[in-house]
């Protein structure tokens, strides 16, 4: 009798195992078909489209690529990517962390109105925002610069605020009071002992800025124009010429190249997500 349930248990786990595995090959089969896409000739990847090895392996899409278009090398527009991406990391990571800290920790007049506000914004659709936000931005004069994707993101975002709030939540107050007995003031206590306790929340934070400002393609169609301030999102998508002819494996090639940051940063900082999701802190 036990070697039939063994047996059982072990043929469930096999089937598991096999539909896990399946699904999985179905989620990534995307990225590895636009993979195996930018090694193909731009007929072979119509022609051959349910073939993932390529018949022939052509490297020239990178190099094609990466030339970029208008005189203008990809290379730019990575580093164009890069600084408003990593700007917008800092300025929201810098901003959500003091508010939070503020709602979280420090009694402030009508603090549960403007905490109850902060949350409603979160209910406001980006298009509901899109032509004020455009006006105000071209009265500023801001239009055709990387300030309107930056400068935002030093006024905090309702989600990531929250997201600390709960966490800061699970530390102990004990941890503030033993402070101010020490003679430590609220800017002492944030930057010396709550700064450092929210490490993972803040490295979350930064993961999903990271993830949503490099792959934001409407807001940098909006407000640039220049191609010389294209961002990659931006620039692949001009690869696709409808009154010409498109290079679709250099288009594929590029599209794989600005993966590679959004890859490296999960696999570098992975196993702070859930610790950052996670709204226990520490146990008193």
């Amino acid at each position: 009798m036990s070697g039939a349930v063994k047996t059982f248990k072990n043929s469930k786990s096999v089937i598991v195992h096999v539909l896990v595995t399946a699904f999985a090959f179905v989620m990534v089969y995307p990225l590895l078909w636009m993979l195996s896409s930018s090694f193909k000739d731009t007929a072979d990847i119509f022609v051959n489209s349910h073939q993932l090895i390529p018949s022939k392996w052509n490297f020239d899409n990178y190099v094609n690529g990466f030339k970029g278009f208008a005189g203008i090398s990809f290379a730019v527009f990575f580093k164009n990517s890069f600084i408003i991406t990593i700007l917008s990391v800092i300025g929201t990571v810098i901003s959500s962390t003091m508010v939070a800290y503020g709602f979280a920790r420090i009694r402030f007049k009508w603090a549960p109105f403007w905490f109850g506000c902060m949350m409603l914004t979160m209910m406001l659709p980006g298009e509901v925002l899109m032509i004020p936000q455009y006006i105000f931005f071209h009265k500023m004069g801001w239009i055709n610069t990387f300030l309107p994707l930056i400068v935002p993101a030093f006024f905090g975002g309702a989600f990531f605020i929250f997201l600390i709030i709960q966490f800061l939540r699970g530390i102990p107050r004990e941890l503030d009071e033993s402070a101010y007995i020490d003679g430590c003031g609220k800017y002492q206590i944030f930057f010396r002992i709550m700064v450092p306790l929210l490490v993972p929340p803040i490295i979350t934070v930064s993961i999903f800025k990271f993830y949503w400002t490099w792959d934001d393609f409407f807001s940098p169609l909006l407000y640039l124009n220049s191609p010389k301030l294209a961002t990659v999102s931006l620039a692949i998508k001009n690869f696709s010429d409808p009154t010409m002819k498109t290079d679709w494996g250099a288009m594929f090639a590029m599209s794989t190249l600005s993966l590679l940051p959004v890859f490296a940063v999960f696999f570098i900082f992975q196993k702070y997500i859930v610790e950052g999701i996670s709204t226990t802190g520490l146990k008193g």
